[in-house]
């Protein structure tokens, strides 16, 4: 990895270095509130292009940040559903990437503040989702012209709100982008072990602890919290974007290979050297701008143009 992006994932590990302590309860000076100030802190250092406004907004009971771009030429809707192992993470911090899509997209942006374990732990996540996307339809929007993007747990998320919302009986949205998804609970990929060390911010004990505190006694094979194990047959064309230095990539392309074995129509990148969520960082990494980009292209292209 080039200087500053070593520096940016050193600077994101420091921002979680309480986590652990706090979920353990081996420090008592810390809280959770701490730990999710300073990840906030961090995440909002990615500013948002010019051009961008924001507004508060209640989806139906759950309060989001609505990113409007100056120039909105696209009647599409894109809900972003922000990552940060189910247990740290908001609105605030995911200004940078949310205007960045309402700018390339040119159109509007939601990013729904889901709860979070593990005073929420699973599936309030995933209630909260699938409520703000209802919202969206009880609006009077079409299904057609929604589409989810969404990283690590967001990334997952986006299969599991709308395995969710198949279950429900709802119209499904035109298309997802899941960025790093985290996409098994159970960690069986072989890039667990075998990408130790080459990822800078994740190792297989944290996310372990992680998966635990989420999943507060459910299993992780859950096919709303694993989207690798649900039933995902009807889903609409999801493109899966992953760095190849990840401790997730084996799991990211197993959520692949069970899109396509399923019928979905999926696109898989793996962007060699890149970790994860790389798209965070595009103020000053080509790669992350490119991946935007083409993230950016494939929604464009697969939500339902002009009509």
């Amino acid at each position: 990895m080039n200087q500053p992006l070593t520096q940016a994932m050193s600077g994101w590990a420091d921002s979680l270095v309480n986590l652990v302590p706090v979920l353990s309860g081996s420090d008592e000076t810390a809280s959770m509130g701490q730990v999710r100030a300073s990840y906030t802190a961090f995440q909002a250092q990615q500013k948002p292009p010019q051009g961008v406004r924001f507004e508060e907004v209640d989806m139906g009971g759950v309060p989001a940040t609505l990113v409007l771009p100056e120039v909105q030429d696209s009647d599409l809707v894109l809900v972003y559903i922000h990552g940060g192992a189910y247990i740290v993470g908001e609105p605030a911090g995911y200004r940078g990437i949310g205007g960045n899509y309402a700018k390339l997209l040119g159109a509007r942006v939601y990013i729904p503040d889901y709860r979070l374990a593990p005073e929420h732990p699973f599936p309030a996540a995933i209630d909260d989702g699938l409520r703000a996307y209802e919202w969206l339809l009880e609006q009077g929007i079409p299904a057609r012209k929604i589409a989810f993007a969404g990283e690590s747990a967001g990334g997952a998320m986006v299969v599991s709100v709308m395995v969710a919302a198949k279950q429900k009986g709802l119209p499904l949205p035109a298309a997802g982008v899941a960025i790093s998804p985290w996409a098994n609970l159970e960690h069986t990929g072989a890039s667990m072990t075998n990408r130790e060390g080459l990822d800078p911010l994740n190792t297989k004990p944290l996310l372990d602890l992680l998966a635990r505190t989420f999943l507060a006694g459910a299993l992780p094979n859950h096919p709303l919290a694993s989207p690798v194990f649900a039933d995902v047959t009807g889903l609409p064309p999801i493109l899966v974007q992953i760095g190849e230095n990840e401790l997730m990539l084996s799991d990211a392309m197993r959520l692949a290979s069970h899109l396509a074995e399923n019928r979905v129509r999926v696109n898989l990148e793996v962007w060699p050297h890149m970790p994860h969520a790389w798209h965070f960082f595009q103020s000053f990494l080509p790669e992350a701008e490119q991946a935007l980009r083409e993230s950016a292209r494939f929604i464009s292209e697969t939500v339902s143009p002009n009509q």
